[in-house]
């Protein structure tokens, strides 16, 4: 026969093996669904006859080869068996009435099948006449493709068009015979394409055989129903990206030799650089990030039932929380990034709230642009959020009236203007504990554009509850921290203030001795201004200690804060420039003592900050029933970070030496002459506090408009009484 090639020894012996394989395989399993044959309904007996019948073909290629004419005839008749068993299959629901080309098209592949062997057994009868050998050759290729064609076909439409209940039964059947006629029509392909019968390719359809009992044989054991194909999403992800590349770069080299064929005198010009271009434009879509997510999103929309594999998202989120190594980032920085990864965001902002209940910035994972003020998120806001446990979607609640995402009832999200203006910001999900609002995280758009589902905001829901138990209970750890921190500085001052109350008195009685019995006045009046002004020290300083007791403030009375202000620059005229600019008159009602600390030690934060000879600024305003005093500096300013986060915090300072109470006593002052403490800054350009307290004309209702300053400010446990 022209284009059939004598097969070397190796690859008739490694046939031999794998069809003998396939004859056991298919005799073991026959002989075991025999009497389970009803498994499969009226297909029972075809399919147990089938399986002889592919033993006897295989036993045929095993002693005469794949090219005999016993092997043709067994072939022919082991799949004209299969469509009986396939037409059986598709009567077992009555659809081969209901399904009207179902009966032709068995007919049609069923002379197809028996025109091979006859074809085989005339191409014999020519013996070595090379155009007629040839061209049976291919016409017997040709049957078989269309054999194999059809038969796919119906096994596609035996599945698909099945009821839930009959795919239970039909499921490994029509994997079995889609393998094996899948695998035939790559053979016959390949035997087209190349002109000569694969014998490498051939040898290996034994096997074939085994995977096609094996199928049925696990069809026809009990529980079948459960038995089901599952790849993960990672090898199903990773195997399609193997077959795309393969794919990509066969349909290269086939263009290349095309070119190669066809190019004239150019060919290898016209190849080479066909196939340069080609692996460029691979090297640089294949890595891409954009690239791996799209097909991701594809996969998952087309693939599975569901988008995401929870137990592997699940188990990156536990490793993302609880990675504590040396490297590791911090926690708030850590619930960003496990939510991010769910969704590949390429990064967040975490939101919490203050004291007013205002979100703002905590932390950021790898979104330094974002441009996110003091108030990132207002109060009136977090009702909404938990109350109806809402995503906040970007893409839908900003969509043209119609479109947006509907809220509940008459209500409806409220979204910030920088939240809005920001074009990577994409969703926003809230952080509820036991129902009620910790935190937030602004997730950024992701390298591929998609719509957020169910099923996303399924998933977010639930990792955004788990976040939110692991930050309420870093909080708790860190209240108990600070409050043990405060029962240990307690603990000290109290034997301070009883030394130093024991020195002041000793130096007192000092003085009234030698006021009594010095004899020199000159020297008595020195060591009385040295005791008086040491004792003097002694008190204000137990004075000041004290105020970490039960009284932060003495009493409250009308002071001028300006006198105040222009005190306190006078007091460092010599070290620095403080210059105070006041626009009018500003009688506050509070301590004059406690303010002149407040705006000492602001002052002096601003002195520190700034360099040279840049001046720090007192300005004094009235503002409504309140009285504004702005200390401004143009230092190094400082980070939305660390304002949150350690700012006010007590004993965490960043000065070499600091105890890190400056600013915590500042507010805590403030707070206790019904005022309220706040502070802008951004790193580089300088930083400005903002003191607002009740002016002494306005009577104490109306000096309380807002929570910002409450009649009663909340005091830590540790400071009580």
């Amino acid at each position: 026969m022209i284009g059939l090639s004598s097969s070397p020894e190796l690859w008739q012996g490694l046939a031999s093996l794998t069809h003998m394989a396939g004859a056991c395989a298919a005799v073991t399993v026959g002989a075991m669904l025999f009497g389970k044959r009803a498994r499969f309904g009226q297909a029972g007996g075809a399919v147990v006859a089938s399986l002889m019948l592919t033993a006897l073909w295989c036993l045929a290629v095993a002693v005469a080869g794949g090219q005999s004419v016993p092997s043709a005839l067994a072939l022919g008749l082991r799949n004209l068996v299969w469509l009986v068993a396939l037409y059986r299959l598709f009567a077992s629901d009555g659809r081969h009435a209901s399904v009207a080309p179902v009966r032709p098209v068995v007919l049609i592949l069923g002379v197809v099948a028996l025109l091979q062997p006859a074809a085989l057994i005339i191409e014999s009868g020519f013996g070595n006449a090379a155009t007629m050998s040839k061209l049976i050759y291919h016409f017997n290729i040709i049957l078989a493709m269309l054999e194999a064609i059809g038969a796919l076909v119906l096994v596609h439409n035996l599945y698909v068009g099945a009821n839930a209940a009959a795919r239970q039964a039909l499921r490994w059947p029509a994997l079995g015979l889609g393998i094996v006629w899948a695998f035939e029509l790559n053979l016959y392909t390949v035997a087209w394409l190349s002109n000569r019968w694969p014998a490498p390719l051939a040898a290996m359809h034994g096997l074939v055989d085994v995977a096609f009992a094996i199928t049925l044989a696990l069809g026809a054991m009990e529980g079948r129903e459960q038995l089901r194909l599952k790849p993960s999403r990672a090898v199903t992800f990773r195997s399609i990206s193997l077959l795309i590349i393969g794919a990509y770069f066969i349909a290269m080299v086939a263009v290349a030799q095309w070119l190669a064929d066809t190019g004239g005198d150019f060919a290898r010009w016209l190849q080479l650089g066909f196939l340069m271009l080609a692996i460029a434009t691979a090297l640089l879509l294949l890595p891409s990030r954009r690239l791996r997510a799209w097909l991701r999103v594809m996969l998952a929309k087309h693939f599975f039932q569901h988008r995401y594999d929870y137990r592997a998202e699940w188990q990156r989120f536990s490793r993302t929380i609880g990675n504590i190594g040396d490297h590791a980032l911090p926690l708030h920085e850590r619930c960003i990034q496990a939510l991010a990864d769910i969704t590949d965001s390429p990064a967040g902002l975490l939101l919490l709230p203050d004291e007013q209940r205002n979100l703002g910035l905590a932390a950021r994972w790898q979104w330094p642009t974002a441009e996110v003020p003091a108030c990132a998120y207002p109060a009136e806001g977090i009702a909404f959020l938990e109350a109806h446990d809402f995503i906040l979607n970007l893409d839908s609640t900003l969509a043209p009236p119609g479109e947006q995402a509907a809220g509940t009832g008459s209500e409806a999200p409220i979204v910030p203007a920088w939240l809005a203006d920001d074009p990577y910001a994409w969703a926003l999900v809230p952080l509820l504990h036991y129902e009620r609002l910790v935190g937030a995280v602004v997730l950024a758009r992701p390298p591929y554009a998609r719509r957020l589902d169910w099923e996303d905001f399924d998933l977010l829901r639930v990792a955004g509850q788990q976040l939110a138990s692991h930050l309420a209970e870093h909080a708790s750890q860190q209240a108990l921290a600070e409050a043990g921190r405060f029962d240990d500085f307690h603990r000290r001052i109290a034997f301070v203030m009883h030394d130093i109350k024991n020195l002041a008195s000793q130096f007192a009685l000092l003085a009234r001795n030698a006021e009594r019995h010095a004899e020199n006045p000159a020297f008595r009046a020195d060591m009385l201004v040295t005791l008086r002004a040491s004792a003097d020290r002694l008190n204000a300083l137990m004075a000041r200690l004290s105020r970490y007791g039960p009284g932060v403030v003495d009493h409250i009375e009308p002071v001028e804060i300006t006198e105040v202000a222009q005190e306190v620059a006078a007091s460092f005229a010599a070290r620095h420039r403080v210059r105070v600019i006041a626009q009018g008159p500003c009688a506050i009602l509070g301590n004059r003592h406690s303010l002149e600390q407040v705006l000492t030690h602001l002052v002096q934060n601003g002195i520190d900050a700034s360099g040279g000879d840049a001046p720090v600024f007192i300005h004094i305003a009235p503002d409504g029933a309140w009285c504004r005093a702005e200390v401004v500096d143009s230092g190094h300013g400082m980070s939305a970070t660390f304002i949150r986060n350690r700012l006010f915090h007590p004993f965490d300072s960043s000065k070499p030496g600091g105890f890190g109470i400056g600013a915590y006593e500042a507010r805590e002052l403030v707070r206790a002459m019904r005022g309220r403490l706040e502070v802008e800054s951004r790193e580089g350009e300088g930083t400005r506090f903002f003191i607002r307290l009740p002016l002494a004309n306005m009577t104490q209702d109306s000096a309380a408009p807002d929570s910002a300053a409450p009649a009663s400010p909340p005091r830590p446990q540790a400071l009580r009484a």
